[in-house]
């Protein structure tokens, strides 16, 4: 298919638009990344997502798909010719489906404000976080069996809509000092990451910390109000 036949709105940095690339590299599928600006809404993401009117949304031959999981699920069916994201089998596809849902409920609200929060908050949303990595550590070592992944020998869904935040999450231990993903605490995450970060399809979109962290202060600048940090 064309590179012009399938178009990505987003940011680089944004783990939700990550999702979407890592599945369209899975699914091997050449399109073409627009990248929005932050603190603005261009005019095709507002054409494209008018509910929402926010990133990442896919554009395949003229019709937007929103919203990062369901862009994944149409991905993996739009394109049968590659690798399966989602599991065949009905029980397995729910519970990866339910996985992932709980992670955009209680992981990622912790992780967004965790940088703004102080003291007791912080501790808060820490323990928050570290609850979440808890459960999911039980979890990956009951559907793993043994293997690399959550599906198994090769990443599917689960693994991308955790995978996608792996790299705020060591912003978060980078800039706060804090460890969350431990050989002691999460040995099988730890492992589970060094894999899904080294995968082919993952390597050329998973974010550097050092830019990930420049792009932080940018970004809490913006939310501010204030003037983004000068550049080193």
């Amino acid at each position: 298919m064309a590179k012009n036949d399938v178009k990505l709105l987003g940011v680089w940095a944004s783990p939700f638009v990550m999702r979407v690339q890592i599945s369209l590299n899975i699914k091997s599928v050449n399109y073409e990344f627009l990248e929005e600006t932050i603190g603005t809404k261009s005019e095709l993401l507002l054409q494209s997502n008018p509910v929402h009117k926010k990133f990442p949304v896919l554009i395949h031959v003229d019709k937007p798909i929103c919203e990062s999981l369901v862009i994944v699920q149409y991905i993996d069916e739009a394109w049968t010719s590659g690798p399966s994201i989602l599991p065949s089998d009905p029980y397995n596809r729910a519970i990866q489906r339910f996985w992932a849902a709980y992670l955009d409920d209680k992981w990622y609200p912790a992780m967004r404000r965790f940088r703004g929060a102080h003291g007791e908050k912080r501790q808060e949303l820490l323990d928050q976080m570290v609850e979440v990595l808890a459960l999911l550590e039980e979890a990956f070592g009951k559907y793993c069996k043994g293997k690399a992944f959550f599906g198994g020998d090769r990443i599917e869904f689960l693994d991308i809509a955790f995978g996608s935040f792996l790299g705020w999450l060591r912003l978060i231990e980078k800039v706060g000092g804090v460890k969350l993903l431990d050989e002691a605490k999460t040995p099988g995450l730890v492992k589970w990451a060094e894999r899904f970060c080294a995968d082919v399809a993952v390597k050329s979109v998973m974010p550097e910390t050092e830019k990930l962290i420049e792009f932080s202060k940018v970004l809490m600048a913006k939310m501010k109000g204030a003037p983004p940090p000068p550049k080193n």
